[in-house]
């Protein structure tokens, strides 16, 4: 996982109308914060500020940019910029609001509301604690929400391109968010070979690991794909890239696919199994296709159990910074 070297900015600090509280999340992109508006509003506002190519010292508002890096900090800058303005005209409830922008300290900022509950990471790991997996009707009910918030972006013309648990928000309701984009970092990563891949293994799609590979909605439904796969295994499939490679691993997936039978209905195993397709062209096509198999029932009903929602006490710990899934992700 990618480290955030720079120091926060200070508590205490009011800037353009905000009040920061503290830093609740982390990673190699970006740091966000807890903070007050005006009236007195919680919310979250994450700095842009890539560790790579950017360092702040304590006590500093501005960072330093050493001028190679110059070119490569203002090119991310305009795409976290551009896709955050794209992001805030979508206007659902299974996607992160995004409630304005500023530039100050030479990067960019942005506020978005503010969200009680926990990370499905969060989620998984307090049942894997338990020694249990996540239910069929969890898993069907958790991803009905999150194709209905892809398919929303996707009709915006946005890949998220960083699908993980880490970045699927579980309001006390239980209702799933989806948080965290990735294009921009993504597009970074394009035009910076030095610096580390912009991705999460395991839950990144084989085509992140080739420059230049198309990108497309079946790109965020192989990472959909995994995400629902942690949910029933505990953990993420192995590292596209290494499955490529190695036989050994396919078979090993392969096998955990066959254990799975045990919990979970046929249909719900083999659509996960399309989505981890390595051939983009094997897998649903669009999550409209996605999302109507996985409302279809099966044809043997799975046994029924409580949906466990996620519990407030987590706050905003995770909201829109929680990195590093379940493996060495990295931002």
């Amino acid at each position: 996982m990618a480290a955030q070297n720079n120091a926060p900015l200070p508590e205490g600090l009011e800037i353009a109308g905000y009040r920061i509280v503290k830093k609740i999340a982390s990673g190699g992109f970006s740091i966000v914060y807890l903070a007050y508006d005006t009236e007195g509003n919680a919310v979250a506002i994450k700095e842009y500020l890539p560790s790579a190519l950017a360092l702040r010292q304590p006590g500093e508002l501005a960072p330093i940019i050493p001028r190679p890096n110059q070119p490569l900090f203002r090119i991310g800058l305009k795409c976290f910029f551009e896709e955050g303005r794209a992001l805030a005209r979508v206007n659902h409830p299974n996607v992160v609001r995004i409630l304005n922008f500023f530039r100050a300290n030479d990067t960019v900022y942005m506020v978005m509301a503010y969200e009680s509950g926990q990370s499905l990471q969060e989620h998984v790991a307090r049942s894997n604690g338990k020694g249990s997996r996540l239910g069929e009707s969890f898993v069907r009910k958790t991803f009905d929400g999150v194709c209905r918030g892809l398919r929303e972006t996707h009709a915006n013309k946005l890949l998220h391109l960083d699908l993980k648990p880490a970045n699927i928000y579980l309001r006390s309701d239980g209702a799933p968010i989806l948080l965290d984009f990735g294009a921009a970092r993504q597009a970074v990563g394009l035009d910076a070979p030095l610096l580390a891949p912009m991705y999460t293994p395991g839950f990144a799609p084989p085509e992140l690991y080739t420059r230049g590979a198309p990108l497309g909605p079946w790109s965020d439904i192989y990472s959909l794909g995994a995400a629902m796969f942690a949910c029933m295994a505990g953990g993420p499939p192995q590292a596209a890239d290494a499955r490529k490679l190695e036989d050994k691993l396919e078979n090993k997936l392969n096998a955990q696919f066959e254990r799975m039978t045990a919990n979970y209905s046929p249909e719900l195993v083999a659509l996960v199994r399309a989505c981890l397709a390595l051939d983009p062209l094997a897998r649903p096509q669009s999550v409209f296709a996605l999302h109507k198999a996985l409302q279809a029932a099966p044809r043997v009903p799975f046994p029924a159990e409580p949906a466990a929602a996620a519990s407030p006490a987590g706050g905003l710990r995770g909201l829109l910074g929680r990195i590093g899934g379940f493996g060495r992700g990295r931002q």
